[in-house]
């Protein structure tokens, strides 16, 4: 469960009591479509910004620096996905990771289909 550091550097859990909205401000929306695939990744890691961000906030950040989706991020922290959605959304507006687009924002562009089938195609079964 999430957990924090304390200034003598022992590490401080919080408790499981804590209800999933109030790490969000009562938010329940992102302020971008995040679909449960989209790839998330850290495009500079800061390692300053870590101590300047909420527990759930930085172990998400950690864990993005080896690019997952949204769905393994919220297995990582053991956040329900709306969370973090919501969070992950708060960070990319802040610059800090990289949404990738999902096929579904190409789902117009025939030509990025066909790159994705052929992908598709070309994998190991």
């Amino acid at each position: 469960m999430p957990s924090d550091t304390s200034p003598e550097g022992q590490p401080r859990m919080r408790s499981k009591r804590i209800r999933p909205y109030t790490l969000t401000g009562g938010r329940t929306r992102a302020r971008h479509e995040l679909l449960v695939e989209a790839l998330v990744s850290v495009p500079d890691y800061d390692p300053s910004l870590p101590e300047t961000l909420m527990p759930e906030s930085r172990m998400l950040y950690e864990h993005a620096r080896s690019r997952a989706s949204i769905a393994e991020l919220s297995v990582a922290v053991g956040a329900p996905l709306g969370v973090v959605r919501v969070l992950i959304s708060d960070l990319a507006a802040q610059g800090a990771v990289y949404v990738h687009p999902t096929a579904h924002t190409y789902h117009h562009d025939r030509e990025m289909l066909g790159r994705i089938l052929d992908g598709l195609q070309r994998l190991p079964v």
